[in-house]
């Protein structure tokens, strides 16, 4: 299908199984290929502003590259680099558990890659984006970096619970649904910054988890800010916030695990927004 087709309808409202939490329907298990060898799986999101704006999907640049993101060394045992991905993408409908495969290539006829890379960081930032074009043949379910939905302004401190949700070693709980690791926070998210959009996490992951959504998850209640102030709410209602795109340990013999944070998610979706409006000015012209 090439950057063809996805879905029309943003369908966080559906009605979903009680026993499945939506952030659970929002990570999808991806494969990397060389033509028909698999080299790697791993983990990516879809990320819009709201239901009404430019969606794209997420994961790490080192899944695209196949290399490692400092050294450039091959990560797959073959010495293979992929060049198209699979995504397996949620079948619309009220029952949740089949799954749609979606084939992209990671390469155009003239050797440029189809991915996306952060606007200012380049090669440097460990995301990038891909654009498709949505059909009615998957659900696509993003998280909203502009709504409550998904970011209800959360205050999180230094060993605060926080979740990995992802694939490790490839690895589901049921069909493609992921598995969620769940960690301590490891710095405060404030000693963020533009010129280096990440943060720690200690949380003991592994390979397959790179590119999933980190969340901080909480079901009785979270601290937020009000009238400059910050307070604690007691609640029923399970709320989450979108806090960033794990990219893997800081080394193999530490816990430790870089996350991209979700200001720099923000300046990718733009970028892809862009390269997208750029396409169709190209088709218009020609």
């Amino acid at each position: 299908m090439g950057q063809e087709s996805v879905s029309n309808e943003s369908s966080d409202d559906q009605r979903y199984p009680l026993n499945v939490e939506l952030p659970s329907l929002k990570s999808l298990f991806i494969e990397m290929f060389f033509d028909e060898q698999l080299l790697s799986t791993g983990t990516a999101t879809l990320v819009s502003n709201d239901r009404d704006s430019h969606c794209t999907l997420i994961t790490n640049r080192h899944n695209v590259t196949g290399r490692h993101q400092d050294t450039g060394e091959c990560l797959s045992k073959t010495l293979g680099i992929p060049n198209k991905i699979i995504i397996h993408f949620h079948k619309p409908g009220k029952n949740i558990g089949s799954w749609k495969k979606i084939e992209l290539p990671l390469y155009r006829e003239d050797g440029s890659p189809f991915w996306i890379e952060h606007p200012t960081l380049g090669t440097d930032a460990d995301i990038v984006a891909l654009n498709l074009k949505w059909g009615s043949d998957v659900l696509k379910l993003p998280y909203y970096l502009k709504l409550d939905l998904d970011r209800v302004g959360m205050v999180i401190s230094p060993a605060e619970p926080v979740s990995v949700i992802g694939f490790p070693f490839g690895l589901s709980t049921s069909g493609k649904l992921p598995v969620w690791a769940t960690g301590f926070l490891a710095q405060e998210l404030g000693l963020v910054t533009k010129e280096n959009p990440t943060f720690l996490i200690d949380c003991r992951t592994r390979q397959g988890q790179s590119g999933s959504p980190v969340i901080a998850f909480r079901t009785s209640g979270h601290r937020s800010v009000k009238d400059g102030r910050v307070s604690a709410s007691i609640s029923g209602n399970i709320a989450w916030e979108f806090l960033g795109i794990y990219a893997g340990r800081v080394n193999s013999e530490s816990d430790l695990g870089k996350v991209w944070h979700v200001s720099a998610i923000e300046e990718l979706l733009e970028a892809a927004d862009q390269d997208m409006k750029n396409r169709q000015v190209n088709v218009i012209s020609e």
